[in-house]
């Protein structure tokens, strides 16, 4: 049997759509445990700053996060500019100019 072992899984594409579904909740899952902490320090030494300093941590956590999802979808888009069918837009960008001559 001759098939191909670099073939894509049937659902590749559903998975990495549902990965990046899985960014906004985590930005809302952060900024909640953020916020959660900030509560519970602020209820252990009574001072107020400690539930900023919670909800800080939480924004950046969720920060962290956007900035991992970029660089994966960068690593995943790397290339493109060689291949033939968008060459054309990486070097010369997306124009809406139209050739009705």
């Amino acid at each position: 049997m001759d098939k191909k072992t670099n073939e894509t899984p049937k659902h590749q594409e559903k998975l990495r759509a549902l990965d990046n579904l899985s960014l906004g909740i985590s930005i809302v899952a952060a900024i909640a445990i953020g916020f959660g902490i900030g509560v519970g320090l602020k209820f252990l030494t009574g001072y107020e700053w400690t539930l900023w300093l919670g909800i800080f941590w939480g924004v950046a956590a969720a920060g962290l996060n956007i900035y991992k999802a970029y660089k994966r979808a960068q690593k995943e888009f790397e290339g493109l500019e060689n291949d033939p069918r968008y060459a054309h837009r990486a070097k010369h960008g997306d124009s809406a100019k139209l050739d009705d001559k």
